[in-house]
């Protein structure tokens, strides 16, 4: 029964993995703290310690931040995936788990001092109301937005409100050189989890997942049934870089590939209690083709994903061995806007693994074993991922897998070069200098359609040396021109980000991805075997 919803540098990587699993744990918790304990021993100590450090220390002390510490460091001794989460970080928390928020639905870059917009949301409270790509927003009613020392969270606070309450917004419009006045009500902008997608091939999907929020689930059967109707037959799952989410949407999302009755995963707390998790018949593409990405940070609900897959025989798990998160946290309100996320059970794969990687050497040595699978040579041969035979498993069609830390793909893609990652990882870089040509160019692509942006736009040797001067000045050194035709491309697929939309750049960018060119390479056997069994049935 399903339950409710319950080469990058490899410091960087640590860091932004912690983060990206910390927001990726998320799930429901349905006991409150008053009905699961009562009173103790140990509880009161804590209590008439903060109490004497109250009313009796010399000096006067923030017992909240006391408080703060100490709860972290009770959770810093259980696992790496109990954390704390403190009143000022669960609005923004709890907003990008739910998938939308109230606002006027730009996205905008703090340029120069100044609000400017990239793009408005398509049929957003900003889009219909007529402001544009460039356009400068100067001020919300009374306040001012320009000026050195506003933050981008005081923009964003002035710019939210609640739905339907209407904000004045002073906006100046570069390209006609005028400034004007226009009202706007906000209402509600949603937070994508469904990243992008396009049609890889005639009959082959392509849909990215960035996390598993509320709304992901909803956005996903939207976007397969509109592959579906391009003809989609088969689909390309990208959850490479997704950290996680709620597990009851990663439950529904595998039952859409699984047949009724087939174990997704199942669960265990400390006493013993075994919840299983089958798929249903509600599934829209059984029996169908399915390619999964992942990587090395790919965690949680993307594993269970790829491990439910995987253990069932459907379907082909592509990449790299994904992150190693096999625990179940629950969330539990502390009574003054701040939240625990505790973990209280371990999943399992349907063969039986447990894909948690060790932390048994604290929190510091588990971000470390994974930077340090950078070095071990993992990241671009299979043979150096060490395995242990006592976690070896088999599926039901014979197929050896493997537990004891993260999903080991059944193709595998290794790492670019250092200088691949680097570009890869600078794309922030390639998307601002974009958006400053386009501030001084953007008459250029007035009246170019999305079909001739695709066909005939060239990037030309005079922009790609303006973005060489850029990277240089942001004291980037690296053999640029070894690399020119994809860099070139990549200032394409930011040109059509800025201009169209982000499905039109991951399909520009996909030429130079490896891990969809090995898809294609994979499904092209069955692609000539499909045209010829449509080719017999036409002729009979």
């Amino acid at each position: 029964m399903r339950k409710k919803h319950t080469y990058i540098w490899p410091t960087v990587i640590a860091a932004t993995l912690a983060l990206g699993i910390f927001v990726g744990g998320k799930l429901h918790f349905t006991d409150s703290p008053e009905r699961l304990f009562s009173s103790n021993s140990k509880k009161d100590k804590l209590n008439r310690l903060i109490d004497y450090i109250d009313y009796e220390y010399v000096d006067e002390i923030n017992t909240d931040s006391i408080v703060d510490v100490t709860v972290n460091n009770i959770l810093e001794k259980l696992d790496p995936h109990s954390v704390y989460i403190p009143k000022k970080e669960m609005g923004k928390i709890s907003e990008n788990m739910k998938g939308d928020f109230v606002g006027i639905g730009i996205n905008f870059y703090p340029y120069k001092d100044t609000i400017s917009v990239i793009r408005t949301i398509e049929n957003g409270p900003s889009f219909l109301n007529g402001i544009k790509a460039g356009d400068r927003i100067l001020m919300a009613d009374d306040d001012t937005l320009y000026g050195k020392n506003i933050s981008d969270e005081a923009i964003i606070d002035r710019l939210k409100g609640k739905q339907g309450a209407p904000v004045n917004l002073r906006v100046y419009r570069k390209t006609e050189d005028r400034t004007f006045n226009v009202t706007v009500k906000r209402d509600v902008v949603p937070l994508k989890s469904v990243e992008a997608y396009y049609m890889l091939t005639p009959d082959m999907g392509y849909l990215k997942v960035n996390r598993f929020a509320e709304s992901t689930f909803k956005e996903f059967k939207k976007t397969l049934k509109e592959l579906r109707k391009r003809g989609a037959k088969k689909l390309t799952l990208d959850l490479r870089d997704n950290p996680g989410g709620y597990l009851g949407i990663a439950e529904q999302m595998a039952d859409e590939f699984l047949e009724e009755g087939k174990l997704i995963l199942f669960t265990k707390n400390k006493k013993g209690k075994v919840d299983k998790i089958y798929a249903t018949d509600d599934g829209d593409f059984e029996d169908k083709p399915v390619y999964v990405l992942i990587n090395e940070r790919s965690a949680s609900a993307s594993e269970i994903i790829a491990g439910a897959l995987q253990d069932n025989d459907v379907g082909t798990i592509i990449g790299r061995r994904s992150f190693g998160k096999g625990l179940v946290q629950r969330e539990m309100d502390l009574g003054d806007g701040s939240a625990v996320r505790l973990t209280v059970s371990r999943y399992y794969t349907p063969t039986g693994r447990s894909i948690q990687k060790s932390y048994d050497g604290g929190n510091k040595d588990y971000y470390q074993k994974f930077i340090d699978r950078y070095h071990s040579g993992e990241m671009v041969s299979v043979d150096s991922i060490k395995v242990a035979d006592s976690l070896k498993f088999t599926t039901p069609k014979g197929k050896v897998v493997y537990g004891g830390g993260g999903i080991i793909p059944d193709v595998f893609v290794p790492i670019g070069t250092n200088e691949e990652e680097v570009l890869e990882s600078i794309e922030g870089l390639f998307s601002y200098f974009v958006f400053e040509h386009l501030d001084e160019n953007r008459a250029l692509y007035e009246g170019l359609s999305r079909e001739e942006f695709v066909s005939e736009f060239r990037v030309d040797d005079i922009l790609f040396e303006r973005f060489l001067d850029y990277l240089v000045a942001q004291r980037l050194k690296m053999n640029f021109y070894d690399f020119e035709g994809r860099i070139k491309l990549y200032l394409k697929a930011a040109l059509a980000e800025q201009l169209y939309d982000p499905n039109l750049s991951a399909e520009i960018r996909s030429s130079a991805d490896t891990m969809l060119q090995q898809v294609l390479q994979i499904d092209m056997p069955n692609a000539a075997s499909q045209k010829e069994t449509d080719r017999i049935g036409a002729s009979n």
